[in-house]
């Protein structure tokens, strides 16, 4: 709004510029200086010159002398947009609003204000394998390894984020920023077994939660502008969002930290340097928990970003990421009393390590072929084994792909996803890839059932497979609370996908994935059982977003997803009754944003 204030304040001085032209003209005419007229002859320069000088002089009057003539005064450019007729409106976030940054704060000229506030509601029935034990489990029929799989969760996150802002943001990055972000969060889950949602059994199969989150509170400072593009240096400190990449696959959260940011060369090169200290998130929301004390685990990143290389319209990332943990002594409960460090999971003893991760990351297009790209390289040292207790070396990888190219109204997708496993979890080397924390992006991000689901591998919260708003198969207690597991089967994926605009307004995504693990030797030691299939299976998904507005402010979205079960679920699962080897999730989700 800065911006098309700024264009009219030209346009309009401009037109004051020649409205006072025409004023002098008059002027001029009114005191009996005439015009040259055809034939006749022209006064000499400083005939010209004489009356005009007299006649501005006479246009600029004295302190305490009016001119009638004269355009009303506008004590500043804010108001001026008010004297065309341009009115404002808190409830309307799009045209002028003094709480969108659109108009200083009173007395001050250059200090902003920007709420935001959103809804953000989730319905969700969903059937996930359950792991039960002697203990947990009311149905006479189900004392085995698994039981009944239906569960039912709704959640509702309430957000407001209110920055404070100094700078004339419409030409330069602000002077100086403070943002804060709280979110209230209610939260529902019914299940059909004991222990699932509370590791005391007596305590039922519902639940019912509520929690305060702090997701930003930063103070962003602007050092210094280095060229007059404003090429810049920024210094961000506190809660703040961070991504490793473009989507997500290896570092994506809101978390404690410092972070020296910036460009050079019109934006061509932009860097972030940061350090990160991890906070405990909240078990049953995902969010932050600022009531806990820190994690000893420290993120260290430097990236550089390169526009337009290798080709015009794609942009190039390179990144070196340390993490340390230090987190070998923890005894670590979650909110719902499951143990999360040390991992219930071969020796069941706490782990330092460092981790290193190199890679490339790439996304733009090649002409009419989008492409995002991302490659990495872990490597470094963890200090006890999941199964030896012995030192041991990290080196892994991952990489991943989606081309898509767009047809009118419809753009096709595919999705490339690998992810090493270890193959053998005695020999010294641990080769399984895993994130930091993960938000991956990709095959249908959290519409896709493998992604948005977390798949339970042991009974009680020990272990899960894969986590929810993940789908690396790290074996972790969980994504919020658990350590970097090296020691896993790694995952393979190949899919397909399309979206249709079939409205500007509405819009319908569909993919099919085929997933397999990398290598099931982890799998089968964990679980003591041979011959584990690496055969994941078929995960089929569709949803429709719908936008009334054209805009943000009113997103609805309907989905449906289906895992199919290959033999390496069954494996793992087993196939008690028919509906065991396809698993389901339905997502209604209603975000309202000001």
């Amino acid at each position: 709004m800065q911006r098309q204030m700024t264009g009219m304040l030209r346009v309009l001085l401009a037109g004051g510029l020649l409205a006072a032209v025409g004023g002098y003209t008059a002027d001029l005419s009114a005191q009996g200086i005439e015009r040259q007229r055809p034939g006749g002859t022209p006064p000499s320069e400083v005939e010209q010159r004489a009356p005009l000088s007299s006649a501005i002089k006479q246009r600029v009057a004295p302190p305490g002398r009016k001119d009638p003539s004269n355009i009303a005064p506008i004590p500043d450019r804010w108001r001026l947009i008010e004297a065309v007729g341009v009115t404002e409106s808190i409830a309307d976030p799009y045209n002028r609003n003094p709480i969108k940054g659109d108009r200083p704060l009173f007395g001050t000229k250059d200090w902003f204000v920007n709420i935001a506030a959103i809804s953000d509601t989730v319905a969700e029935p969903r059937s996930v394998p359950t792991p039960i034990g002697v203990q947990s489990s009311d149905n006479a029929g189900n004392y085995d390894l698994f039981g009944e799989a239906g569960q039912f969760v709704f959640n509702q996150n309430f957000i407001v984020s209110a920055s404070l802002i100094k700078g004339d943001t419409a030409y330069k990055p602000p002077d100086l920023e403070f943002r804060l972000t709280p979110v209230i969060n209610y939260n529902y889950a019914d299940v059909q077994e004991r222990r699932v949602l509370y590791a005391d059994p007596r305590q039922g199969t519902e639940r019912t939660d509520t929690h305060f989150a702090l997701q930003e509170a930063f103070v962003d400072y602007h050092i210094r502008n280095v060229s007059d593009r404003y090429d810049f240096d920024s210094i961000r400190v506190g809660i703040q969002p961070f991504s490793s990449d473009f989507r997500g696959f290896l570092f994506q959260d809101n978390q404690l930290g410092v972070r020296l940011f910036g460009d050079r060369d019109n934006n061509i090169y932009q860097y972030n340097l940061a350090w990160f200290r991890r906070l405990e998130k909240d078990t049953n929301s995902g969010l932050n928990d600022v009531d806990r004390k820190l994690r000893e685990d420290d993120v260290f990143i430097a990236n550089l970003y390169w526009q337009d290389f290798p080709a015009l319209g794609y942009q190039s990332q390179i990144t070196g990421i340390y993490n340390r943990n230090r987190e070998g002594d923890d005894f670590f409960f979650d909110n719902n009393n499951f143990i999360q460090r040390p991992t219930s999971f071969g020796a069941e003893r706490g782990r330092n390590y460092d981790v290193g991760y190199v890679g490339y990351n790439g996304d733009g297009h090649f002409g009419r072929l989008n492409l995002t790209t991302s490659v990495y390289y872990a490597f470094g040292s963890n200090r006890n084994s999941q199964f030896t207790n012995e030192a041991t070396d990290i080196s892994a990888f991952f990489a991943a792909a989606e081309p898509s190219i767009d047809f009118d109204w419809v753009r096709l997708r595919g999705s490339l996803v690998y992810a090493s496993g270890d193959d053998d979890p005695f020999d010294g080397t641990q080769r399984g890839f895993d994130a930091i924390f993960e938000n991956p992006q990709i095959a249908g991000s959290d519409t896709n059932y493998w992604i948005r689901q977390g798949i339970p591998l042991i009974g009680g919260g020990g272990v899960v497979l894969s986590n929810r708003n993940a789908m690396l198969p790290s074996l972790r207690g969980s994504k919020e609370h658990g350590q970097s597991n090296f020691d896993n089967p790694g995952f393979r994926l190949v899919g397909a996908g399309a979206d249709f605009d079939i409205l500007p307004e509405l819009r319908l995504s569909t993919n099919l994935n085929y997933m397999q693990f990398d290598d099931t030797a982890v799998l089968e030691v964990a679980r003591n059982q041979q011959d584990i299939s690496r055969d994941i299976g078929w995960d089929l998904s569709a949803a429709l977003i719908y936008r009334p507005f054209f805009s943000q402010n009113i997103v609805m979205r309907l989905s449906a997803a289906a895992l199919f079960a290959g033999d390496g679920m069954k494996d793992l699962y087993g196939e008690q009754n028919r509906d065991d080897d396809v698993y389901y999730t339905v997502l209604a989700n209603l975000i309202l944003t000001y």
